[in-house]
């Protein structure tokens, strides 16, 4: 069967997964403001609309949780093909829901998918790509999640204004809604199929000491189908001397998550996964049309649409020089622009705003209670702040939230950590998108400045604790973690990688390969040279 072999085509192609988080984002955003669902579900609202929205963040809680043992069981590969069956599976109940209970298990079920995905994608595209890149290809996961916000709540747009009278239409059929859930099976099942020609991470097979197709597909994405290559035999060697280590100390990968030295990694991983939903993004994304109705500047929906323009537009810039400008600085700054943005969109609503009352409530706004009337400079200026606010976080956390916890973990935990931090993500998603309806009912404007302080929260946080980890191969990370120095110093040292490479190519190291099949062009054979004295392996 027809394997792929260009690493960013595999990468680009697993980051469909990303999409699937990106249309559960978007899966109410675009319904919210359309009579067709406030009719048929009882116009839900506060607590009610947050348990909806909610429900999916909750599966996906628990899809995070169960990931890694399907990833370290059956394969990266194959967990991925579990979750698009969960999608599809979810997708039917939603668009053939009845009422809130059957769209409620619905998007339990989408969310059990988009929580293995969202935990799976970022490992299995890390352990596929070279480091030089490997910034660039899992950042290819947020950019795949703006695809697929912007795709579904285009979709919901034209369902909402092309069915009926459009979305203010008190008899607007229910078609509104459920085309918009039915059509987000399609990706799903694109990348269930296409993962059948995509190869096994190379490192999880040498984890179920499958070496001989581990260097296959080490040769096909990195050598060009020569296992020979010395960059194919460095990169084989390293990860056979750490999975080598690993099995020398004996210690469960449980046991391993909580010792002292690879906690602290952990609490990272799964920090940055907190910080990346309580700095607000995807409040912005589920609500957003709360948010526009409350400034009073346009249509509430085509307003919203601008900003997934600017979301999907703004992270190609992350995608292309993060792996120029590191990951510690887009951590740092962007948590400082978020701030700055969320405060000035505060004191705004704050100063300009008002109670919305009977005299001023309508039918479009009577789903917020604070609103700025008459005001169009304090409208466009919170319109402005939002805009700001997601161009930041797609330039910045946006991508290095799902590439750092990929990247820092050692190959025995790295499943299970990554679905922790992951966790973590999905944990801080249910809580908010619960809770933030009430919050945006309750105390308004005064939300913003919560938000504004968990990024001053974590600029604090990243500041301190987070080292920068670019130009690293996974299997040199206990080196920048363990390596005694502060967060802002950075490691400075050769790349063990090309080291080795280069040695390889000299002569100087000959590394043992397991036997190569017959029927791929050459006989069967192995080669076993032990290293030279003078190495540095």
């Amino acid at each position: 069967m027809y394997q792929a072999s260009n690493v960013y085509f595999i990468c680009s192609f697993a980051a469909i997964g990303g999409g699937l988080f990106g249309f559960d984002i978007s899966s109410m955003s675009g319904v919210l403001g359309t009579q067709a669902y406030k009719r048929y579900f009882g116009n839900p609202v506060s607590y009610t609309q947050g348990g909806i929205t909610a429900s999916m963040p909750a599966g996906s809680l628990v899809g995070s949780l169960v990931s890694s043992f399907l990833a370290d069981k059956y394969s990266r590969k194959v967990a991925l093909q579990i979750s698009c069956v969960l999608w599809i599976i979810g997708s039917i109940l939603m668009a053939a829901a009845q009422n809130i209970a059957m769209l409620c298990v619905g998007r339990v079920i989408c969310g059990l998918c988009v929580g293995i995905a969202s935990a799976i994608v970022p490992v299995y595209q890390s352990e596929i790509a070279p480091k030089e890149i490997r910034g660039r290809v899992v950042s290819l996961q947020q950019w795949a999640i703006t695809w697929g916000i912007l795709i579904q709540f285009f979709i919901q747009f034209g369902a909402a204004q092309g069915t009926g009278g459009g979305p203010s239409d008190p008899d607007q059929p229910e078609a509104a809604f459920r085309i918009p859930w039915g059509v987000q099976m399609v990706p799903a099942f694109v990348l269930g199929v296409g993962l059948f020609f995509m190869p096994y991470s190379p490192r999880w097979l040498a984890s179920k000491d499958r070496w001989e197709e581990a260097i296959q597909v080490l040769a096909a994405i990195h050598g060009g189908g020569d296992v020979n290559h010395p960059k194919v035999l460095a990169q084989y060697q390293e990860i056979e001397e750490a999975l080598r280590f690993e099995r020398e100390q004996a210690v469960s990968s449980f046991k391993a998550l909580v010792a002292p030295r690879m906690f602290k990694r952990v609490l990272l991983g799964m920090s940055i996964q907190m910080w990346s939903q309580l700095c607000g993004m995807n409040i912005m994304m589920y609500y957003i049309v709360y948010i526009m109705s409350s400034a009073q500047i346009a249509s509430p929906l085509a307003t919203a649409s601008i900003q997934y323009v600017i979301n999907v537009a703004l992270t190609l810039p992350a995608i292309i020089f993060l792996d120029k400008w590191g990951r510690r600085p887009s951590l740092i700054l962007g948590s400082f622009g978020m701030m700055t943005w969320l405060f000035i969109s505060g004191a705004v609503q704050q100063h300009f705003g008002q109670p919305n009352t009977e005299i001023t409530r309508t039918p479009d706004n009577s789903d917020v209670t604070w609103i700025v009337i008459n005001n169009r400079p304090a409208s466009s200026a919170i319109v402005a702040c939002s805009y700001l606010f997601v161009a930041t976080f797609a330039t910045t956390w946006g991508p290095v939230s799902w590439t750092y916890p990929a990247e820092i973990f050692p190959s025995k935990i790295r499943a299970k950590a990554v679905s922790l931090s992951t966790a973590a993500n999905w944990f801080w998603n249910m809580v908010l998108a619960f809770g933030v309806p009430p919050l945006l009912w309750n105390i308004s404007y005064k939300m913003y400045y919560i938000f504004g302080a968990f990024n001053a929260a974590a600029f604090i946080h990243m500041a301190l604790l987070a080292p920068e980890t670019k130009g690293y191969t996974l299997e040199e990370m206990d080196e920048v973690f363990d390596s005694g120095l502060p967060a802002w110093k950075r490691l400075k040292k050769t790349s063990r990688l090309e080291e080795l490479a280069r040695e390889i190519e000299a002569g100087n190291v000959k590394v043992t390969v397991p036997a190569v099949s017959a029927g791929q062009g050459e006989e069967k054979k192995e080669e076993e040279v032990k290293p030279a004295e003078s190495a540095a392996v």
